[in-house]
């Protein structure tokens, strides 16, 4: 079985459980997963994890992401996106370039946000959304995110619509942002489109769609991580310990390294106070 990585360009519809269903059908694989879900309506970006490369999903989950968005203005959704039901309406004033882009600098930094009413994450064991749909209210606890850049990208004062492109900190909510958003021009406002161009080193550029997938598409585990972690060689001796879950001494800082063995990729190896273990075996 293959393992590795493939970068898909997810189409509007599609769950991101629902892309990692197919891409097992499609390469024959039986484990996989995704790294940062994308909402139904969402588009762009989804790296998913194949085969071994599963166990790598602790290194890569916390890493930044980049969006582009359109901002409704106007109205406000019980869902924060154009699924939801109009709960709210609001008149709109003059955007004017100048406010629209100094209220997004705004935005910019370190912040606490809660989630989004209608959002996976789970309270008590139970989805957010799940309550939100049974009309029950919640504490929802915030959480610190932070926006690095946020760029105008477009007004249309006709549709009273704002794009813009965002790269911000794993767990940031688009639909919360946009209400923000709206709320400091005045009105209100719910996220009209979502597309992800990209998770850390993961481009949309390099993406591929479902129905164009095949086994070329998979970046290996050597690949996506040789250019990442610094490398230890193993001679024959400390390799059958190191495969055997023995800890090995090595004068090296504590971190991540690729493993190898004459020159040959074995897997990724964590270093501890000098001790060498095994971590992802391939």
């Amino acid at each position: 079985m293959k393992s590795g990585i493939v970068i898909i360009n997810k189409e509007a519809g599609n769950t991101s459980q629902m892309v990692v269903s197919k891409i097992k059908k499609i390469l024959n694989v039986k484990k996989a997963g995704h790294i940062g879900t994308l909402d139904p309506l969402a588009t762009g970006a989804l790296p998913v994890l194949i085969g071994k490369a599963t166990k790598l999903s602790k290194y890569l989950i916390e890493h930044d992401k980049t969006y582009i968005a359109t901002l409704q203005l106007g109205q406000k959704t019980d869902t924060g996106d154009e699924e939801g039901k109009i709960i709210q309406e609001e008149k709109v004033k003059v955007l004017d370039e100048k406010n629209v882009k100094n209220i997004l600098e705004q935005m910019q930094g370190k912040q606490m946000q809660a989630p989004h009413p209608y959002s996976a994450v789970k309270i008590n064991g139970k989805k957010l959304y799940e309550y939100a749909r049974e009309g029950k209210s919640v504490e929802i606890p915030q959480r610190e995110i932070e926006i690095y850049t946020i760029k105008l990208i477009e007004i249309d004062d006709i549709k009273k619509q704002i794009t813009f492109e965002v790269s911000c900190s794993k767990g940031t909510y688009i639909r919360v942002l946009c209400e923000d958003i709206a709320q400091k021009l005045g009105t209100v406002g719910f996220m009209k489109f979502l597309q992800r161009t990209k998770v850390d080193k993961f481009s949309l550029e390099n993406a591929v769609k479902l129905e164009d997938l095949t086994e070329e598409n998979v970046i290996s585990v050597e690949d996506l991580c040789k250019n990442q972690y610094e490398r230890i060689e193993l001679n024959d001796r400390k390799l059958q310990l190191f495969l055997n879950g023995v800890m090995l001494t090595t004068a090296v800082e504590d971190g991540v390294y690729c493993v190898y063995y004459k020159q040959k990729f074995v897997g990724l190896g964590v270093v501890e106070k000098e001790l060498l273990k095994r971590d992802v075996i391939l």
